[in-house]
């Protein structure tokens, strides 16, 4: 990595346009399914009563919600195709603050602690495969994220193609189990209701935040768009392919589940892709569940590290970050230090475990920015009536409102049934204020030459 040194004329350089429709698709659906399709769904029936019609309904509505939001996103990703996302949303919409907020979480414990929980679980997934030490399995977990960030740092084109096979190959793999278990199960029985099954409104509450969670991560493309070939085409197009897919194959995995185990198995079990197919197959089967998951989880990781360096690249060019972290490496092309630097803290967390109770305290405060990301949509529509708008989302206003309604009810949840814990995470997110107030008083910013019309505030 000593080749990506750059230089103050190459600091301000725009990232290429390298990405068209199907490598932003990809990049949504691998960062979106890791490993919760494989574990979460005894969780949601269990949650609403053991009632298998039910339980699918969750993860259709949960499905649907998330594609009002996938909608919503395209309408400003095509507005405003920048590097950062949500990020440059909320800036735009709201000011930096909120903006800077969300992208220090992002930096310090959501986006890169998923990273490095990433990596810990694929040391773990591994170990069942290859018997390791406790020392071992963090070296293991350090080196996927070392071989990723390199990957990354290398080039674009580099990370989405090793994206690209990953996500495919773990979307044929979940769709085969599905399909497998479906066909060598029974479908009649399994989405038939137990005699005690008893949904209420409360478990499909509870459901329906576990089911949002298992969909969360798309979220993270929006970072992309500033990489995008014809952004106000491509960028629509791929995130609400993306959401449309991983529902889907959501729908076909948990009929496979319940046809091959039932409904009452399926709420009980908490390894229900490995107890579904050792019923039906054998449990020499439950080395093949083993090897999707660690397709899964590395295109997971990769995605982690490829889309949330652009938050920490757009804070730098808007002078609230450090500066170095703004530059493109003129051999790469690739927001190197913006990869490098993310990736080394996920490593620490990786090799001390010191992300894992942390992440369970913030990630819910991700939620307040994906609604606000969303309402920006509403500021613009407001104040830039007559800006261009290459995609408009459908049904406006009540998509996203939904989405909003979906992201508050998430956070509202957490803060009632979990006070203390949403009291951490959002201390830890409002210990960035002071930061944002030191690097605006201390830095400024530098222009982003991808978006001419663009001057930060």
């Amino acid at each position: 990595m000593s080749a990506i040194a750059t230089t103050p004329a190459t600091s301000a350089a725009p990232l290429a346009r390298l990405l068209g429709t199907l490598d932003l698709a990809l990049a949504a659906i691998g960062i979106v399914i890791g490993s919760g399709i494989y574990l979460v769904p005894g969780l949601v029936l269990a949650n609403v009563g053991t009632h298998p019609l039910v339980a699918l309904g969750v993860w259709t509505a949960g499905g649907l919600l998330s594609f009002f939001g996938a909608l919503t996103y395209a309408e400003l990703g095509a507005m405003r195709p920048e590097a950062g996302g949500i990020y440059v949303y909320i800036r735009d919409a709201f000011g930096p603050l909120p903006a800077f907020l969300y992208g220090w979480s992002a930096f310090f414990v959501i986006a890169n602690g998923a990273v490095a929980t990433l990596a810990v679980a694929f040391s773990v997934y591994l170990g069942q495969l290859v018997p390791m030490s406790p020392i071992v399995s963090r070296i293991v977990a350090v080196g996927l994220i070392a071989v990723l960030a390199t990957v990354n740092v290398r080039g674009t084109r580099r990370s989405v193609t090793l994206q690209n096979y990953t996500t495919i190959i773990k979307v044929a793999g979940l769709a085969g189990l599905g399909l497998v278990l479906t066909a060598l199960g029974t479908p009649a029985a399994g989405l038939t209701p137990p005699p005690n099954a008893a949904p209420t409104a409360a478990g499909f509450g509870a459901a329906m935040i576990s089911v949002l969670w298992a969909y969360e991560g798309w979220q993270y493309v929006t970072c992309l768009a500033g990489e995008a070939r014809d952004p106000q085409r491509t960028f629509p197009r791929a995130i609400t392919l993306a959401l449309a897919c991983v529902a889907l194959l959501y729908i076909i995995t948990n009929i496979g589940y319940l046809s091959a185990i039932g409904p009452t198995a399926v709420a009980q079990s908490q390894r229900v892709a490995a107890d579904a197919l050792a019923a039906r197959v054998g449990s020499a089967a439950a080395g093949i569940v083993s090897a999707l998951i660690l397709v899964s989880i590395v295109s997971a990781t990769n995605a982690s590290v490829l889309s949330p360096a652009r938050i920490t690249f757009a804070m730098a060019r808007d002078g609230l970050f450090f500066a170095s972290l703004a530059r493109v490496s003129p051999r790469f092309g690739t927001p190197a230090f913006a990869i490098i630097a993310g990736s080394v803290w996920a490593m620490v967390g990786a090799a001390t475990g010191s992300f894992d109770q942390l992440l369970t305290y913030v990630v819910f405060a991700a939620w307040i920015f994906y609604g606000l990301g969303a309402l920006s949509l509403f500021v613009y529509r407001r104040k830039e009536p007559n800006a261009p708008r290459p995609f408009r989302v459908p049904g406006y206003p009540i998509t996203p409102l939904l989405f909003v309604a979906a992201a508050a009810a998430l956070v509202l949840n957490t803060i009632v049934a979990q006070p203390a814990r949403a009291a951490v995470g959002l201390g830890i997110v409002l210990s960035g204020v002071p930061a944002f107030y030191w690097w605006k008083r201390s830095a400024a910013p530098q222009p982003d030459l991808s978006t001419p019309n663009h001057v930060p505030e």
